[in-house]
């Protein structure tokens, strides 16, 4: 799934780690020393992610960078960071500020100063399918995913679906998709997918019921699932339905007109007339 609305259903903000404190006897100037460039770290790392839930991406990486040239083992600004550089790419893919084996970096470097960071393991397994290195994906989405202290394993679930319907597994995925599914029925985006796995399989009915649950789940974001759109359109004029598909053209287009998706629906409807 590609688009700003599945990254935002497939990646978690920064889970917060606890920063302990240590106080040394009163003369412990090294401790004094080392507070502060914990604090001037942190500060850092918090500006960014306020830079980042107000849309401010650029500013947002900037502190990101400033706190790890203080303190380059911070977990959560390593995390913050790759997440940062997912939402360039869900902006626009084939931009140059898209890069996907610096945001795994990253991830990387969080999970080797904090190996439990399970939001991290879920973000690896979103930057492995963008790089099609699906069976490593699909090593790491799985115990995630069976992992009974994931709080979010509809999202983990949702992305080893991904991950198995980009390499081909069709069944597979429709299993871990049901999975995830079954843990948060309103995953609106595991719905999406569900629909591509059924169309994959030539199940189009099953395709059109999926792409629909997706479209009307009860939040904004998942009724402006341009993609989701798109893909109905596609399934109704394969089933020969050709005004629902108009029609769904019509709203791809009407989200938003200048995204690639939002050009492709307006063009389809073009050659329609």
């Amino acid at each position: 799934m590609r688009g700003p609305a599945a990254l935002a259903c497939s990646v978690l903000l920064p889970v917060l780690l606890p920063i302990v404190v240590v106080f040394g006897p009163a003369c412990g100037g090294a401790q004094e020393r080392a507070d502060v460039v914990d604090a001037k770290a942190r500060a850092e790392y918090d500006l960014g992610r306020e830079s980042f839930e107000a849309g401010r991406l650029r500013e947002a990486l900037g502190h990101v960078q400033a706190s790890l040239r203080i303190d380059e083992t911070n977990p959560d600004a390593h995390y913050l960071g790759a997440v940062i550089l997912l939402a360039f790419c869900a902006a626009d893919e084939t931009s140059s500020d898209c890069r996907f084996e610096e945001a795994e970096r990253h991830v990387r470097a969080a999970l080797e100063h904090a190996p439990d960071m399970r939001d991290a393991k879920n973000v690896l397994g979103v930057i492995l399918v963008h790089r099609k290195k699906y069976d490593e994906a699909i090593a790491v989405l799985k115990p995630l995913a069976e992992d009974i202290l994931y709080g979010s394993p509809e999202q983990a679930w949702g992305n080893l679906g991904w991950a198995y319907l980009s390499r081909g597994s069709v069944d597979e995925a429709i299993d871990a998709l049901r999975r995830s599914l079954a843990a948060q029925p309103l995953f609106c985006v595991g719905n999406y997918r569900l629909g591509l796995a059924y169309e994959k399989k030539g199940e189009l009915a099953l395709a059109r019921e999926a792409f629909t649950r997706a479209l009307e789940t009860d939040k904004p974001q998942c009724q402006r699932l341009q993609e989701g759109f798109a893909a109905r359109a596609r399934v109704a004029a394969k089933l020969g339905q050709q005004d629902h598909a108009r029609e769904d053209l019509e709203r791809c287009r009407d989200v938003a007109p200048a995204t690639v998706a939002g050009k492709r629906c307006a063009a389809e409807l073009g050659s329609m007339q």
